[in-house]
């Protein structure tokens, strides 16, 4: 069996690059644990290597683009290459975003050659510039003749050819091994040994008592003799469902209805490949070209019913409407959509394995009725208007709130782990006002409150009250603070702001602010 292996070099850094919409002539790296891990050739010009860490780099090359290491990135931009050569020669095996391989199918094209120059051309037709190829007997030598190919080109090992063409390689080709690699080129260049030629003219025996079974596998490999398989993938079943509407549908309730048995052949799909949707995006279009498309989120997973609700309010929602009575006049009144609707579709963006979402020992019949109650709802208020509160980080009681729509999923919440210096410890309170009202806070002999800059308290509080008949004046029994934050200097904010908690005569406890602008009450205490 001959193997070709197809390499587009520098593959992190291509996808983050793309994702960025950067120019891949710009020198870049990624980096993980503030180590680079992959750079690219202009990168590699100005003296950075792969290992360095985050400030070597960059006094190397100042202007060096730093960009955060995400394998799922990588393996999303590198689909396109795999569904290219899979469409030529079934079989692929991804052996790592931007690696390759796949059984040579010479005798399909006329010759090596002639398949590796189409399989190129059609990996430069996707977008991909740099692309090599390589061809030999086994999968080792395979890619190491990739390496040595030139951009948009190919290099083939004749037949029983591995052995010569691998014995003039430095032994530093081992260390894309991974750090298992990396670690044994050390050893083999103190040894003495710098091309796989050298490691392969070692006794077998030797080399296995004194570099374990790994070093007994590589120097299989530099001898040409490693027949390792590649398993070759599954191509993923087509899952996305869509329904065609001839003649086109102007109305919202005209099209819920009739995506309805789609939804269900959606669902009954996934099911039968024993997965889940939590996130699937919805397309609408209309003479061919896509006028609605959105990504929803599920907290658990979709039903059809939940995708019709979602296409009945992607098309309908024309902002969000305050008050019952008015939403219940504005779906009269769109009971139309803006342009007619020649197709739906439903594409499964995030798929889960049907076993992580089992329901409970007792079933779920409680948690689906007030699912549905609540959907009811929003189906006259409409989507954005039901909301369900969220806990994030923050600093302030308000700011660690965060609403969410009632069935979507959180998302871009601030983190919770984190210091977050200045927030006010627990208990948290049990009532935050949407607008603070004014507050006035006096010492002992009558002068209002202040806090510096270094959050020096002017005067220990005595009496406070609440302006507008909240509250009024009342003797502090107890107070604690300040706890100083100054957010938002840099665009505008608030400015320094210090909280205390005190408890009045009557037994309640609350939360005040003192910001430039005065004092307000932010919370209430049980």
């Amino acid at each position: 069996m001959r193997v070709m292996v197809l390499w587009c070099p520098d593959w992190s850094v291509v996808a983050a690059l793309d994702e960025a919409g950067r120019s891949l002539r710009a020198p870049a790296a990624v980096l993980a644990a503030n180590v680079v891990e992959v750079c690219n050739g202009p990168a590699r010009t100005e003296g950075v290597r792969r290992g360095q860490r985050r400030r070597d780099a960059q006094s190397r090359c100042p202007e060096l683009l730093l960009l955060t290491a995400n394998p799922d990135r990588d393996a999303r931009a590198f689909e396109p290459v795999l569904a290219t050569v899979e469409d030529l020669r079934p079989g692929v095996a991804a052996l790592r975003p931007g690696l390759l391989a796949v059984r040579a199918p010479g005798s399909w094209y006329g010759s090596e050659e002639e398949a590796a120059a189409t399989t190129c051309q059609a990996v430069v037709e996707t977008g991909v510039w740099d692309v090599r190829i390589g061809i030999a007997d086994d999968l080792f030598t395979a890619e190491q003749a990739a390496r040595t190919a030139d951009v948009q080109s190919w290099a083939v090992v004749p037949e029983g050819g591995s052995p010569a063409f691998l014995r003039r390689l430095p032994v530093q080709v081992l260390a894309d091994d991974g750090p298992r690699g990396r670690e044994l080129v050390g050893l083999l260049q103190r040894l003495g040994l710098h091309t796989l030629g050298d490691l392969a003219d070692l006794p077998g025996d030797a080399v296995e008592h004194r570099l374990g079974a790994y070093g007994a596998t590589v120097r299989r490999r530099a001898r040409g003799e490693d027949r390792a398989l590649f398993a070759a993938r599954t191509p993923p079943p087509e899952l996305e469902a869509e329904v065609p509407f001839e003649p086109a549908l102007e109305s919202v309730e005209a099209i819920t209805f009739s995506v309805r048995t789609t939804a269900e052949r959606f669902v009954e799909r996934l099911a039968h490949h024993q997965l889940v949707a939590t996130a699937v995006r919805v397309e609408a279009e209309s003479e061919g070209v896509v006028c609605s498309s959105r990504a929803w989120l599920h907290p658990r997973h979709f039903t059809a019913r939940d995708l019709v609700d979602r296409v009945h309010w992607q098309l309908q929602s024309a902002g969000t409407v305050e008050g019952v009575a008015g939403a219940l006049r504005a779906r009269k009144a769109s009971g139309a959509v803006r342009e007619p609707i020649d197709r739906v579709r439903f594409v499964p963006e995030v798929v889960e394995p049907a076993a992580a979402h089992g329901e409970a020992l007792w079933g779920t019949a409680s948690d689906d009725l007030v699912e549905r109650g609540v959907a009811r709802v929003q189906g006259m208020v409409g989507f954005e208007a039901v909301r369900r509160p969220v806990l994030q980080g923050g600093r302030s009681p308000a700011a660690r709130q965060a609403l969410v729509p009632w069935g979507e999923r959180p998302v871009d919440l601030r983190p919770r782990d984190r210091p977050w210096p200045g927030r006010v410890p627990g208990p948290a309170p049990v009532r935050v006002f949407a607008t603070p009202p004014a507050a006035e806070v006096v010492d002992a002999s009558g002068h209002l409150v202040v806090v510096t800059d270094r959050g020096v308290v002017s005067g220990e509080p005595c009496r406070f009250r609440v302006s507008g008949g909240v509250l009024p004046w009342q003797p502090v029994t107890a107070w604690t603070g300040p706890w100083p934050t100054d957010e938002g200097w840099w665009s505008g904010g608030s400015g320094p702001t210090a909280r205390f908690q005190v408890v009045g005569a009557d037994g309640r406890a609350w939360l005040l602010v003192r910001s430039p602008e005065g004092w307000s009450l932010e919370a209430a205490y049980d």
